[in-house]
């Protein structure tokens, strides 16, 4: 797995899966943050997702995955901000594909649907594939409101 600065968020719902891919990225020699919850007591994902997407968008971190219950709640919070593009995968083509063609940024899971074998492999190809660039960057370009 390519050495990354990788950041980690999910709420309640995702906190199991969450503690178990951090453990999986520091064995694999990843620099990880965990940016929360800390357990499964019930806390409201943009209390955490906020401090992730502004950490990834500012550049401290290269990467981020994010986990709630379906993955939509915190996509749909991080994607609030600039220069912040992430893709709900819920499996290994999605997140390849997630990098490879829209050059995401932060992998959100869904973490009461997918398995803990599952999350490993999109995590890993996630952060194993590079944005192809060519025909995917002119639409990336268009992405941004500012061009609106």
């Amino acid at each position: 797995m390519k050495k990354k600065k990788i950041a980690i968020v999910s709420d309640h719902a995702g906190y199991f899966l969450k503690e178990k891919i951090l453990r999986y990225l520091i064995k694999e020699g990843q620099e990880v943050k965990d940016f929360g919850c800390s357990s499964e007591e019930t806390v409201d994902y943009p209390d955490y997702g906020h401090p992730l997407a502004n950490a990834v968008s500012a550049g401290d971190y290269e990467l981020g995955i994010s986990i709630c219950g379906t993955g939509n709640g915190i996509n749909m919070v991080v994607n609030k901000h600039p220069g912040i593009r992430s893709a709900l995968c819920w499996n290994e083509e999605i997140s390849r594909l997630a990098r490879a063609h829209n050059d995401a940024n932060i992998c959100a899971l869904p973490g009461r649907f997918i398995s803990e074998s599952e999350a490993y492999l999109i995590v890993r190809t996630f952060i194993d594939t590079t944005f192809e660039g060519g025909r995917h960057k002119k639409r990336i370009d268009k992405i941004s409101l500012k061009m609106y």
